[in-house]
C-alpha cells in the first residue's frame, strides 16, 4: 500500500511539516541523552504502529552507536537487562504518556517519581516535549499511511535545511 497524502508534496502540509520538525530541535540541543531521546521515541512509535517512525529512530540510533540489542529489546525493555534506571524510568513515561487513554491517571505518580529521581528539569521539560511531539508525528504519519523502509539516516536532518 502506498501512501494516501505525501505531506512533503503540498504545500500547506510542507510548511506545517518543517516548523513541526523544526521545534524538535529544541528537544535535541537540550541535555537529554541522545540515546534516551531515541529509545524514547522508538518505543512511542511501537506503541502507534508507525512504520515510518520505527524505520527513522532505529536507524538513527544504530548510527549513533546504539547496539542492536538494545534496539531489538525495546518493545520489552521490563523484561531485558539492558536498560539503565534512568532509561527504564523514561520508556515507562514514554508507554503511559502515550497510552493515555488506557490509563484514567495517564503518567503514575511512581513513574513521575522515578523521572524525577534520574532527570533535572531541563531533562524532564525536552522528556515531556519529546513524548508529545513523537506522539504527534506517529499521528501524521500512521494518517497518511507513511510507510517505513526508505528511510537513510541523516535524512531528517537534512529536510530541515
Amino acid at each position: 500500500m502506498n501512501a494516501r497524502f505525501d505531506l512533503f508534496d503540498n504545500e500547506l502540509a510542507n510548511k506545517f511539516t518543517k516548523r513541526f520538525a523544526n521545534s524538535s530541535l529544541v528537544i535535541h540541543q537540550s541535555s537529554l541523552p541522545k540515546s534516551t531521546q531515541e529509545l524514547v521515541s522508538l518505543r512511542a512509535s511501537q506503541i502507534n504502529g508507525c512504520g515510518w517512525c520505527i524505520d527513522l529512530h532505529t536507524k538513527e540510533a544504530a548510527a549513533a552507536g546504539e547496539t542492536a540489542v538494545r534496539l531489538n529489546l525495546v518493545a520489552a525493555w521490563r523484561e531485558s537487562t539492558v536498560f539503565t534506571e534512568a532509561e527504564q524510568a523514561a520508556l515507562a513515561l514514554a508507554e503511559e504518556g502515550t497510552r493515555l487513554a488506557d490509563a484514567h491517571q495517564g503518567v503514575s505518580d511512581e513513574t513521575w517519581a522515578r523521572v524525577r529521581k534520574h532527570y533535572d528539569d531541563d531533562q524532564i521539560a525536552a522528556l515531556v516535549c519529546l513524548v508529545a511531539l513523537i506522539n504527534a508525528a506517529n499521528r501524521l504519519a500512521v494518517i497518511v499511511h507513511q510507510k517505513g523502509g526508505s528511510y537513510e539516516p541523516g535524512m531528517f536532518a537534512a529536510a530541515l535545511n
